[in-house]
Order: structure tokens, then sequence, then C-alpha cells
């Protein structure tokens, strides 16, 4: 009877085990049949552009083994309601976060892009336009940092005054620049 009893106590989590081997081998079996699928698919096709059948395979593979991980912690006694809570919060909290950060990381992206590309250095003299019929901010750059350009307004009222500029709004306007110290003058069109 204590046997029995052994048996009885050791079957419910070795057939768990068993259960969760057999979920893992069956999801690594259904990844291997569809990657190699596709990857004949792209071999049969070869106008399939392999910039579309890459992210395709790994989509699909992250697709599948996400699923075997929610069936695993679901034999694993994880309530799969509990798991989708859990997972649809966070991905709305990281939405929020993210939409929250963009300008910030826009940027800081611009900056990199800014000392990278080089379209402006320290000294030269660079205009924001605005539109064709309006003038736009114009001033020598003192200063580029992560979040701001700055720049020393060259206009007759405002000499000496500094503008900070985000580096987001020169990849999002029209930049004229004059390299050097040495710059024409310019007389601005008269505002209405």
């Amino acid at each position: 009877m204590d046997d029995l009893q052994l048996l009885m106590t050791w079957s419910e989590p070795l057939l768990r085990a068993a259960q969760v081997i057999l979920i893992l081998l069956l999801a690594w079996l259904v990844q291997r049949f569809v990657t190699r699928g596709i990857s004949r698919l792209g071999g049969r096709y070869p106008q399939l552009p392999q910039e579309l059948l890459l992210p395709l395979r790994g989509g699909l593979r992250w697709l599948i083994m996400g699923s075997a991980f929610m069936l695993v912690l679901e034999r694993l006694g994880v309530s799969a309601e509990v798991l989708w809570t859990a997972l649809t919060g966070f991905a709305a909290v990281a939405a929020v976060a993210f939409f929250a950060i963009w300008s910030v990381l826009s940027n800081l992206f611009c900056a990199v892009l800014i000392f990278a590309l080089g379209p402006f250095r320290l000294g030269d003299v660079v205009e924001v336009v605005e539109s064709g019929d309006k003038v736009g901010v114009k001033g020598r750059v003192v200063s580029i940092n992560l979040f701001y350009t700055t720049l020393a307004d060259v206009s007759e009222g405002n000499a000496g005054a500094l503008i900070q500029i985000p580096n987001s709004l020169f990849f999002q306007k029209a930049v004229r620049r004059w390299r050097g110290p040495d710059f024409p003058t310019f007389n601005r069109p008269n505002e209405n």
C-alpha cells in the first residue's frame, strides 16, 4: 500500500513534467517545420525579398515559442487570464511610457545624426526656414548638446541673444547654412 501511495504522490508531478516536455518538443518541431517551409518558399520563389522572409521567420518563431511558454505556464497552474492581464498591462504601460518620452528620444537621436552627418558645425550660421514666405530663426551655432542646438542671434535687434532649438527641428524643416565666421549680411524682408 505504501508503494501505491508513493506512486500516486509522484504521478501528478511526473505527468506535468512529461506534458511540459511534450509541449516544448512539439513547439520546437513546429518552429523547425515553419522555418524550413519559409526557407523553401524563399528558394522556390527568388523574387520574394530576404528582407521580408527573415522577419517573418523570426516573428513566427517568437509567436510559436511564446505560445508554448504560455501553455507551459498554464500546465504549471498559472491562470491564462492572469498572464494575459499582466502582459496587456505591461504593454499598455510600455506604450504610454514610449509616447511620453518620444520627444526626448527624438532629440537624442537627432543629436546623434547631427554629430555623425555634420549638417552644420560650431561657428556656422544657420537659418531654420519656416516656409517660402516667412523668415525663420537664424543664428551662429555656439553649442550642440543632446537636446538643443544653441544659436547666437545675428539679427540687428537681438544681437547677442541665445536661441535654443530642439535638435529634431533641424530634420523637420529646411535649413540654410553658411560655413565659417564670415557670412553675407542679410536684409530681412519686412514682415507684415
